[in-house]
């Protein structure tokens, strides 16, 4: 049975997020977005809090905390700032989710307490400029060389690809288009060969940075490979199931936002002589946003409590994320709406809701991929 109430561990992470960005995030948002600037200290600060490492087990410096737990911490930074949500989602549900699912104990206890306390900031490749939903056919190839693999090749798109500390990277170690052709590996920031590129100037989620990997003779030991030759697309797969629980939670974080500076708006807003909120044309918006919302949070705690519980998330991950991330993009556009004038201008923070949103239904599957994963799902 779905537990609907907050337990106190989400009581207290809401309170905690609502205090910190009160102090560390809402006097600052407009200035990193308008300068694109990725905020590195401020992940420090989180990372003191636990939140860099939210499913981390305490024996590796984590919180040890649940999905249910996690889709709250996002949700809630999401709130006041998508992008910080974003590279907190990346972080935690990629990087550090990749190590934590398939790192054997060594490589757990080299970097996982150096993720979960912020330390390490952390990315994720995947993504290539030929091959965006099409991950199988990757050109960015690892060569077994001795006891080393060489990597070349180049990511784009990728979170923190030049403010990283370390990434995991999938390379093709097989024939292209072959499921099995493809392995993990981590890498280190300095590592010779492994470099940042261009950084890429976005729409909306600025605060957080998106830019290309390159990776020219990028040598590598073998202790850095995570599981088996030609499992990392399957891994990849795998991680993808619980980070688009992450976008879920993003896009609720950002529905919740619109929904609430639409109601407050639309109380102090008077035309008429009366507040616009008695006017039908705008209660009727409400009701439609908040009902939509409350469905996409329902999709997202029931695909993050059977994730807590081992169970396949593949379709349930999916649904949430495909809604979730539709649900944000209609509601920033109406809470836009509702504003009116207003809401077209950078005094108030609807029209950054509305550009941020945008990447929920594109980022870690666009809703066309999702709508496949969940038709494949049904049908067989």
């Amino acid at each position: 049975m779905m537990e609907f109430s907050l337990n106190e561990n989400q009581l207290m992470i809401t309170d905690m997020i609502q205090d910190f960005a009160a102090k560390e995030i809402i006097p600052y948002q407009k200035e990193w977005d308008e300068s694109q600037e990725f905020p590195v200290p401020l992940f420090k600060k989180l990372g003191a809090l636990g939140l860099m490492g939210v499913l981390v087990p305490e024996k590796y410096q984590g919180s040890g905390f649940t999905y249910t737990e996690y889709v709250t911490v996002i949700s809630e930074i999401s709130k006041f700032d998508g992008s910080i949500g974003l590279s907190v989602a990346a972080h935690n549900s990629l990087c550090t989710g990749h190590i934590l699912q398939f790192g054997n104990e060594q490589q757990k206890q080299q970097w996982l307490p150096k993720l979960a306390t912020g330390e390490f900031i952390g990315a994720w490749g995947l993504t290539e400029p030929n091959t965006g939903s099409d991950a199988g056919n990757m050109k960015t190839v690892a060569e077994k060389e001795g006891p080393d693999w060489v990597i070349n090749g180049s990511k784009n798109f990728i979170t923190h690809g030049n403010s990283g500390d370390i990434a995991v990277v999938i390379a093709r170690t097989g024939e292209p288009g072959d499921s099995h052709g493809m392995t993990a590996f981590v890498v280190e920031k300095g590592t010779p060969g492994f470099t940042g590129g261009r950084k890429e100037n976005k729409l909306g989620m600025r605060a957080s940075e998106t830019s290309e990997m390159i990776f020219d003779n990028c040598r590598l030991p073998d202790t850095n490979r995570l599981g088996e030759v030609g499992s990392g697309f399957i891994q990849s797969l795998k991680v993808l199931d619980g980070g688009r629980i992450s976008i879920a939670a993003l896009s609720i974080g950002i529905g919740k936002a619109s929904l609430e500076a639409s109601i407050q708006y639309s109380r102090e807003r008077h035309q008429f002589n009366q507040p616009i909120a008695n006017f039908q044309g705008i209660s009727f918006k409400l009701a439609q946003m908040a009902t939509e919302l409350e469905a996409a949070s329902l999709l997202t705690f029931r695909a993050a409590e059977l994730k807590c519980k081992n169970q396949s998330v593949s379709k349930e991950s999916a649904m949430a994320k495909y809604y979730a991330s539709e649900v944000a993009v209609k509601l920033s556009n109406e809470a836009v709406q509702i504003f009116g004038g207003y809401g077209y201008t950078k005094d108030y923070p609807v029209e950054k809701y509305y550009r941020d949103a945008k990447l929920c239904t594109i980022g870690e599957g666009t809703s066309e991929i999702q709508k496949i994963v969940i038709a494949r799902e049904i049908l067989n």
